[in-house]
């Protein structure tokens, strides 16, 4: 068996603070979404690789795992996940692969996932417990953990099962990714299941409780940052006397927490960030920005940019951005 981690998307979703960071690279409490997918794999003694895209590519260089590289660098030429699939196996041979998406957490244990392996296509399956979210997704329905109907992004969902971007598909059907692609169909692995159920291949679905995040927007990835933080990590850093930090937060070296702020809960901030006289809670804040005289809530701010006079609540700001309101 052999295990993918899917990197090879430009997250538009997320743009700006992706346009130059992989989504996969993002951080998350004080790891990156990437860590915690490697620590899941790394329960299972197998082979791991990276597929990326050629402008990202040395940004995972520091990871000390193999990667496939397709030769894209921009959005209108990334190959799509099934596509990538193919060509991974196009390197590295036939073989059962374990898929996951990298923008994908989640908490079940990846080698309880492959002990229910039975040589069949295998999914994880996760209940959002609401029909207008499920339409999002692809919707699972099942008998017992045999799925019997599968819907990409339907309009009128069945269940509220949906799968996740975690797959096991056996050397059989990996063989077929050239016979789905090339009949034309959507380079998506939600319909490359319902083209596999049509043709009368066995899916079974692993059921899990607890929780799951796909990271495609900036409300997902808040909340997955509130479910994964538990505890305060702080380097070494400079704080006022007056400033008060209320965990869960995670604050990078170098930055310089000044005057009157508050900090948390559940905030990031990143390298040489200077703070002073703010409330920063439930954000993001990328490192070298400088925010004064703020209020930030369920934010995600880039890196380099300097913030004063504001309250910024549920946004989204572009790197190097300058922003304030009149003294």
């Amino acid at each position: 068996m052999k295990v993918l981690i899917m990197a090879g998307g430009y997250a538009t979703r997320l743009w700006p603070i992706t346009k130059d960071n992989p989504k996969a690279l993002l951080p998350l409490g004080n790891k990156t979404i990437l860590e915690y997918i490697l620590e899941k794999v790394r329960e299972l003694d197998v082979d791991v690789y990276i597929s990326t895209n050629r402008f990202f590519a040395e940004k995972f260089r520091k990871y000390d795992v193999e990667l496939i590289v397709e030769d894209t660098v921009h959005e209108e030429e990334k190959l799509g996940t099934i596509a990538a699939m193919r060509n991974a196996l196009n390197i590295l041979g036939e073989d059962d692969y374990l898929i996951v998406a990298g923008d994908n957490v989640f908490s079940f244990s990846l080698k309880d996932f492959v002990d229910n392996f039975s040589g069949k296509t295998l999914i994880a399956v996760y209940d959002v417990g609401d029909f207008e979210l499920a339409k999002r997704y692809g919707v699972v329905v099942l008998e017992k953990d045999r799925v019997i109907d599968f819907e990409e992004k339907p309009a009128n969902p069945k269940s509220t099962l949906i799968s996740t971007g975690v797959y096991l598909f056996p050397r059989d059907v990996m063989k077929l990714l050239n016979e789905y692609l090339e009949d034309g169909n959507k380079d998506s692995p939600g319909y490359f299941l319902q083209w596999l159920l049509k043709r009368g291949e066995e899916i079974r679905a692993y059921r899990f409780d607890g929780y799951w995040y796909d990271i495609g927007s900036a409300d997902s990835y808040l909340e997955a940052m509130k479910t994964l933080l538990k505890e305060s990590y702080i380097e070494e850093i400079q704080i006022s006397p007056y400033a008060k930090i209320i965990p869960p937060v995670v604050i990078k070296k170098g930055t310089k927490i000044m005057g009157r702020s508050i900090i948390g809960p559940y905030a990031y901030i990143g390298e040489e960030c200077i703070i002073e006289n703010s409330d920063i809670s439930d954000s993001i804040i990328f490192p070298r920005t400088v925010i004064r005289n703020s209020t930030i809530w369920r934010s995600i701010i880039d890196e380099k940019c300097e913030i004063r006079n504001l309250e910024l609540r549920k946004s989204l700001v572009g790197g190097h951005a300058k922003i304030q309101r009149g003294d």
